[in-house]
């Protein structure tokens, strides 16, 4: 299997180390990350200025490139520039969950939907700031779930949130926003500096199909993603009044 490996902290960040040693397990890895971190950057990518791409020996018996871009254009770069076919990407561990709403921002899960405009099937993967020791420890069981349960039969992405202690894996869908934002004065010429703020309860936490409700309670959230960002329901019902529209 040919596995590809990004994410959105960089590619020297902590995270993806032990998932490029899992990865090496199950098949041939290649890796193309960020320079510096991603987080936040969405689905952006670069076609206006040139872009540097350095071949760095960073991972064991790993083929690894920097890349001063997104995670979008590094999935971008390892398909189309080094002209290859993946079984499969992953993307992560991400330091911070990525679930609810907010998974709009997110680099991490950018990155497998630059994967699925390729058709290729990608995960994303993340968990707590303080988990990573957990998550690395519950990749097999992760990995183990989605192949026993054909889940790529179904869908080709998925987005994985990796509690600290977990209680066992879950489908989920997207929640309501995680994160409070909130921004304070840095000085007095109006500049301003964006800072995480609290978690915020799901709308319903007693719905534990929410990725943002299971991940409180202690489940691997594993939810199924689309390129798609078409409303399907506003569709069918503009659809239908197709020939009442002025």
């Amino acid at each position: 299997m040919k596995i590809l490996i990004t994410n959105d902290d960089g590619i020297f960040a902590e995270g993806i180390k032990p998932l490029v040693a899992w990865a090496k397990k199950h098949g041939e890895v290649t890796v193309v990350a960020p320079k510096t971190e991603q987080s936040g950057k969405s689905h952006a990518i670069n076609f206006v200025t040139p872009v540097e791409i350095k071949r760095v020996d960073i991972f064991e018996g790993v083929e690894a490139y920097s890349m001063d871009s997104t995670p979008g254009d590094c999935v971008r770069f390892a398909v189309s520039g080094l002209r290859r076919k993946y079984d499969l990407v992953l993307s992560g561990i991400n330091r911070g969950v990525n679930v609810g709403i907010d998974v709009i921002y997110s680099g991490t899960v950018a990155a497998i939907f630059e994967a699925g405009y390729w058709k290729l099937n990608a995960i994303a993967i993340s968990t707590y700031p303080d988990s990573l020791d957990e998550a690395v420890g519950y990749l097999d069981d992760m990995y183990s779930f989605i192949c026993k349960n054909k889940l790529f039969e179904v869908n080709n992405l998925y987005n994985v949130n990796i509690p600290k202690a977990a209680n066992g894996i879950r489908i989920t869908k997207q929640g309501t926003p995680y994160f409070n934002d909130g921004f304070i004065v840095v000085d007095e010429e109006n500049s301003m500096w964006l800072q995480t703020g609290e978690k915020i309860p799901d709308e319903d936490p007693s719905d534990m199909e929410r990725d943002t409700v299971a991940l409180e309670e202690g489940y691997v959230s594993v939810s199924p993603m689309t390129v798609n960002r078409v409303d399907a329901e506003a569709f069918n019902t503009l659809k239908s009044l197709n020939g009442e529209l002025i």
